[in-house]
């Protein structure tokens, strides 16, 4: 070998060890919600963990993560390498072969830990196929000075009837305080899931047990109505185009009386760094109409794989960070313990930390009431409290969803939005094959 042949191979051997490992990059698509930003600042302690493994985040609004997810994996595309995805599109897309199971995760990561009523939105014959980030149902929020001046006091387990009669009582449009903030903003997760689980204690029904469309019925008209008339009498204006970032800004700047919303809302208006009212915040369970039916749902944000990604190994290392109980101790030690992600692990709930939160058992308590195989007062051929478990319910939702925006910005009635409603499910259903 000559000088200069050895001279070369020196530098290539030299040029090989001081090369960097090049990091494996995870696309993350994500909701733009409090606890999914907060996941995002403390994500160095995953990478620094997992330095072989670049993040990439893609965060959206809500409407616009499911449109995005929903179309992605449907066509294949592998956009992103972990979704965040919910109640409803797990056990369809499990079914369908989209998902990546997560049966293989470590056994300190103790899925027997998950709540039973979240694990078993998540689960398909044994098979785990999302991971959950938070859980949640829904229940009221109300400002206590409010429902003092007005000289009521809320009770544990309201009714309908006494809603009505606080948001009025509490409403002064002239100094722009609302007595009640519900979601109008169209979309079969935004208005719908409010306006579904509402119905349910009004006794109404997306589809009676043959798959025949409720919407023409006396409990779906008494329902809307009731929305209708309470966001006229003491909502804020504009109501159509509000979804629950809007309606917790609105909230936290101490425009709202009442919020009835998703129950992971409850550290967002207590914090003092966010919320002008966040000493003044009572909670109680979603209202019922004396029919044996809350007005809540039950949800999880959940972390999921689609099949066909070349970075299962990588993703499921960071599901296994995002989801775990260390996490809730990291968000503790750097948020405290009222800002963890709530309505996941049991063991949340035993801690004694934890059960100081002003919030948490009102939050296990709905979460554990909500029912997805008996949802409303009479029987229903499917699953789910606040959406329907088929395919076609998200076009179908969306639509109906945009006709009740519709009446709430007053363009159509009530009556109108209904029709509309029962042609738009009758057709798809008809399609679908369902009914004739």
């Amino acid at each position: 070998m000559t000088l200069f042949s050895r001279a070369l191979l020196g530098a290539t051997a030299l040029t090989l060890v001081a090369s960097p490992v090049l990091a494996e990059k995870l696309t993350i698509a994500t909701v733009n919600n409090g606890d999914m930003i907060r996941m995002q600042k403390l994500a160095d302690d995953f990478t620094a963990q997992n330095p072989d493994i670049e993040l990439e985040w893609l965060t959206m609004e809500e409407n616009v993560l499911r449109q995005r997810v929903t179309t992605d994996i449907a066509t294949k595309g592998g956009q992103f390498d972990v979704m965040t995805i919910g109640t409803y599109e797990v056990p369809i897309w499990g079914k369908q072969g989209w998902l990546v199971s997560l049966n293989d995760l470590p056994a300190e990561y103790d899925v027997d830990d998950i709540l039973p009523a979240i694990r078993g939105g998540l689960t398909i014959d044994g098979e785990l196929y999302a991971a959950p980030f938070y859980g949640e149902s829904s229940m009221v929020m109300y400002r206590k000075d409010l429902m003092e001046k007005a000289g009521l006091e809320m009770p544990d387990a309201p009714t309908w009837e006494f809603i009505g009669k606080a948001a009025r009582a509490m409403t002064d449009k002239d100094n722009e305080v609302y007595g009640i903030c519900l979601r109008g903003k169209a979309g079969w997760g935004e208005n719908m899931a409010f306006l579904t689980a509402t119905a349910n204690s009004f006794g109404a029904r997306w589809f009676d047990e043959n798959w025949t469309p409720q919407f023409d019925g006396e409990a779906w008209k008494s329902t809307l109505n009731f929305y209708l008339d309470l966001m006229e009498d003491a909502g804020p204006p504009g109501a159509s185009s509000n979804g629950f970032n809007e309606n917790l800004s609105l909230f936290q700047t101490g425009k709202c009386g009442m919020w009835i919303d998703a129950t992971v809302a409850a550290s967002f208006v207590t914090n003092p760094a966010d919320s002008t009212v966040a000493d003044q915040v009572g909670f109680a369970l979603a209202p019922d109409n004396g029919l044996g039916k809350r007005g809540n749902w039950l949800w999880a944000w959940s972390l999921a794989i689609p099949a066909g990604t070349q970075k299962e190994e990588a993703a499921k290392k960071f599901i296994d960070w995002a989801t775990s109980k260390e996490y809730l101790e990291l968000v503790a030690e750097k948020e405290g313990w009222a800002n963890v992600p709530p309505g996941t692990r049991t063991s949340l709930y035993e801690n004694p930390e934890y059960q100081k939160v002003p919030f948490a058992k009102m939050t296990l308590d709905s979460i554990n009431s909500a029912d997805p195989t008996n949802p409303t007062v009479d029987p229903v051929p499917y699953v789910g409290v606040q959406f329907v478990a088929i395919p076609e319910f998200q076009g179908i939702a969306t639509a109906v969803g945009q006709a009740f925006a519709a009446a709430l910005a007053g363009n159509v009635t009530a009556d109108e939005a209904l029709a509309n409603a029962q042609a738009i499910t009758e057709r798809t259903m008809k399609k679908s094959g369902y009914i004739k």
